[in-house]
């Protein structure tokens, strides 16, 4: 079993988001103990980009303010190194391909080994083109975590059954972001993946409450959350952390 999986052992499991170096690194450090404090299971680390095609205006806000305060893949990768000395939890980076390719795949993939990071996320990548990227993560021993959207129809098969560490299945279309209604129908989507995989499925986008984190672990093997965490962090900066802890504690017990 991939570290990544063992995130799912135990029941339903709850994705934390955090975007590296805002407001500054040492709160993302705090945030991330926090997120694990208060029961996160899986901890996704966002390496900031300049143009995050996926992202909502709170997290855009999130990498430009990590961006202009300094933040680079070199310091990301520093943290996780400090992180690593106590959080056992699994740890994804999320990502952008030009992130990546800049870094250079092999290096940038030798150094999550290196450092402890245990799958990557790239949301601009097709499943199509993710062989570009594979072979570096498989010798790093990094899973290369597949995204599943309303949208993808009949290549949903396709997707789970090559899917590694878990399924990252998309609510909604268009951007990350706090929803107050998520009206796909996740239901028969999920049904589809588990005829095709026993890799667990978590679904993120939109998620901010203790009563759609109850109702999407209804459906999935976990939850994820971004934006409603990076705002935290936006309202309180630096003193964020412990609020973090409370959150993701009403979360994970909604999910009970």
């Amino acid at each position: 079993m991939s570290n990544i999986r063992s995130a799912f052992a135990d029941g339903k499991a709850f994705v934390a988001f955090i975007t590296c170096g805002d407001p500054d690194f040492e709160t993302t450090a705090a945030a991330v103990r926090a997120a694990v404090a208060g029961g996160a299971d899986l901890i996704e680390l966002g390496i900031p980009f300049s143009d995050p095609t996926a992202e909502g205006p709170v997290i855009q806000a999130a990498n430009q303010r990590a961006l202009a305060g300094g933040a680079t893949t070199d310091r990301v990768f520093e943290l996780v190194r400090e992180l690593r000395r106590d959080v056992r939890v699994p740890l994804a980076f999320m990502t952008y391909a030009n992130v990546v390719f800049s870094y250079g795949i092999p290096r940038f993939l030798d150094r999550c080994r290196d450092v402890g990071i245990d799958g990557l996320i790239l949301p601009d990548v097709p499943f199509e083109e993710k062989d570009e990227f594979l072979p570096a993560c498989r010798e790093a021993g990094v899973d290369f975590i597949s995204l599943i959207a309303p949208t993808s129809h009949q290549r949903i098969a396709k997707i789970a059954r090559e899917a590694e560490g878990f399924l990252y299945l998309v609510s909604s279309l268009g951007v990350t972001g706090e929803r107050s209604e998520i009206t796909t129908d996740l239901g028969a989507i999920v049904s589809h993946i588990r005829e095709q995989t026993d890799v667990p499925c978590a679904i993120g986008f939109g998620i901010s409450t203790p009563p759609q984190a109850k109702a999407m672990s209804a459906l999935a093997d976990g939850v994820i959350v971004g934006s409603a965490i990076v705002r935290l962090l936006a309202e309180h900066g630096t003193d964020a952390p412990p609020y973090i802890r409370d959150y993701v504690a009403s979360m994970k017990a909604a999910m009970r």
